[in-house]
């Protein structure tokens, strides 16, 4: 089809743990390293893929969103 344009997508499903920040995003990283050498364009994860899913209380913590935050900083 003329004027149509692919892009690659990649979608990962991570072992995340909860509050394992560092290695969270060591693996995000990880994740995004892989994505752009198979030429993704576009890199997805799941929804609490920084602070793990199961915080339950410590969501209510302001250093569990700091931290997301700077993993997040770290990674972008």
């Amino acid at each position: 089809m003329v004027g149509q344009a692919m892009a690659v997508v990649a979608t990962c499903n991570l072992d995340q743990w909860a509050l394992d920040f560092d290695g969270n995003e060591r693996r995000v990283i990880e994740s995004i390293r892989i994505a752009h050498n198979k030429n993704a364009k576009f890199r997805t994860g799941p929804e609490l893929e920084l602070s793990g899913y199961g915080c339950e209380d410590h969501f209510l913590e302001t250093d569990t969103f700091l931290h997301c935050w700077e993993s997040l900083a770290h990674i972008i």
